[in-house]
């Protein structure tokens, strides 16, 4: 709910709170067009500045989006639930299912950007696989696009000596992917870790994301171990922020 109460929030700002709420009760639904600048000038007494700041709030959170000579809509695309434990189930992999069917339900997705070469590893992941310096990697580029938007970037190193010859260095690695590769070489993930930061994007990355000005990019740097403990893939994936609530569901 929005605190209109508290006066010292900017003009902007409580604009800005007031429209969220109207979306939020339905008021105005995906792909209305929300009240322009000269709207929100008449209605609430302010300058054109602070009406277009008031919208420009909306279009960094990922609400709202310009369309060119057209005006500010409340955004369509539905954020994707990230499942961020049940995604990794052996279940989901060991089963031929992709990792991505936990999350996206009936949702489109196409992963409409795939090169593999091999490398000689960064210093960084060299560290994480346990490889020596120059060691070559298995590197596996991507950009995922959920109902035609792009929402991720990914990019997966792995021992190029463990994967040599499998689908693992093939665009397409068949049903259950990488991991479902890994374990048929007697490699499988038994256990991942995630770190998971904030920033803003590069240029490159708000071109590829096709992301609006403002919105940040979460990086999430995901490495699979095997039950002895190997690490057998470190994958760094950037995410556009807008488009993703990261869930996590345990026991205490």
């Amino acid at each position: 709910m929005a605190n209109t109460g508290d006066d010292r929030r900017p003009k902007y700002q409580r604009i800005a709170d007031t429209l969220r709420e109207a979306i939020r009760s339905g008021e105005y639904g995906p792909g209305d067009r929300l009240p322009g600048e000269n709207d929100l000038m008449a209605a609430h007494g302010v300058a054109r500045m602070t009406a277009r700041q008031a919208l420009g709030v909306l279009r960094d959170e990922g609400v709202a989006e310009a369309r060119k000579g057209a005006g500010v809509f409340v955004r369509e695309f539905r954020p994707l639930r990230r499942r961020g434990i049940q995604r990794l189930a052996q279940q989901q992999w060991g089963n031929g299912r992709s990792i991505w069917s936990a999350d996206i339900g009936n949702r489109s997705l196409e992963v409409d950007q795939v090169t593999v070469s091999e490398e000689a590893a960064p210093e960084g992941v060299a560290a994480v696989l346990d490889l020596a310096r120059g060691e070559s990697v298995c590197v596996r580029r991507r950009r995922f696009v959920l109902d035609g938007k792009p929402v991720l970037l990914a990019t997966s190193y792995l021992p190029a000596a463990l994967v040599a010859g499998s689908a693992i260095t093939q665009e397409d690695t068949g049903q259950g992917g990488t991991y479902a590769r890994l374990a048929e070489l007697g490699y499988g993930p038994v256990h991942f870790r995630e770190e998971v930061r904030s920033r803003m994007p590069s240029r490159d990355e708000a071109t590829r994301l096709s992301l609006s000005a403002g919105t940040p990019v979460i990086l999430v740097c995901r490495t699979a171990f095997t039950d002895a403990g190997r690490p057998v893939e470190v994958n760094e994936m950037t995410l556009d922020a807008a488009s993703y609530i990261l869930e996590y569901d345990f026991d205490a």
